[in-house]
């Protein structure tokens, strides 16, 4: 059986002598949407920053087609491919929308302007805002800012740490349209999502974590379908 694109693989660690992730694995297939759901305190956002680097594992791996970037720090990982939106504080609020855009190219040498095309494809409001100050933007426009700049560095896995906190519902379903758009194009997506039931309509592999270890672990379908997650999880 062929290893997923990308996994963190029975990944134990934590902040000081405490560990919040206890064994648990993530993993990814290449174009894929994988949501990670779960309790507050469940450490979600945890593993995310785990599989990104951010935290050093006492025991697991993360490897990335097939290769071992256990070690690697975060600035690494970005060249090899990965990607991370987090929760907040993740634009320059005084820079205009194109400007943070092309921040997100910094480690690139060739020519950008086709990949920010894409990008406002993808987020036409933005190619309307782009000389505008991000920090002007609602949260919703935020987040798009947030996601482009992520898609600049033309990654191969796009980490997103709830993308639709605090979006009225209507912008969060057009931010779940988007992120099946770049699902489509080959890039595989690793999220935490506090909007569970509508997450793992989305999800191709669904993820529901209880004190950092894996409690259920199927398709986004089928976790939704499951009396007991249902019941437990997803209010009923």
């Amino acid at each position: 059986m062929a290893e997923p694109f990308l996994i963190g693989e029975e990944m134990t660690g934590g902040y000081g002598a405490a560990d919040i992730l206890n064994g648990c694995t993530l993993a990814v297939e290449q174009g894929q949407i994988a949501v990670i759901v779960g309790p507050n305190g469940a450490g979600k956002s945890t593993a995310m920053k785990a599989v990104f680097g951010m935290l050093r594992l006492r025991r697991g791996s993360v490897r990335l087609m097939g290769q071992d970037i256990t070690a690697l720090s975060p600035q690494a990982r970005v060249a090899r491919g990965m990607a991370f939106v987090p929760q907040t504080q993740n634009i320059f609020t005084s820079m205009t929308v194109e400007e943070n855009l092309e921040m997100g190219a910094f480690l690139r040498t060739d020519d950008i302007r086709p990949t920010m095309e894409q990008v406002y494809e993808l987020f036409p409001i933005l190619r309307q805002k782009r000389r505008q100050a991000a920090g002007e933007l609602s949260g919703g426009q935020r987040q798009q800012v947030a996601v482009g700049r992520a898609l600049m560095t033309q990654p191969k896995v796009l980490m997103l740490d709830e993308p639709t906190a605090g979006v009225s519902p209507i912008v969060m379903d057009e931010l779940f349209d988007r992120i099946i758009e770049i699902a489509r194009t080959g890039i595989s997506i690793l999220m935490v999502e506090q909007n569970a039931r509508q997450a793992l309509e989305i999800a191709d592999k669904g993820y529901v974590l209880v004190q950092g270890a894996n409690r259920f672990t199927d398709t986004g379908r089928a976790l939704l379908a499951d009396p007991e997650v249902r019941r437990t999880f997803l209010g009923g």
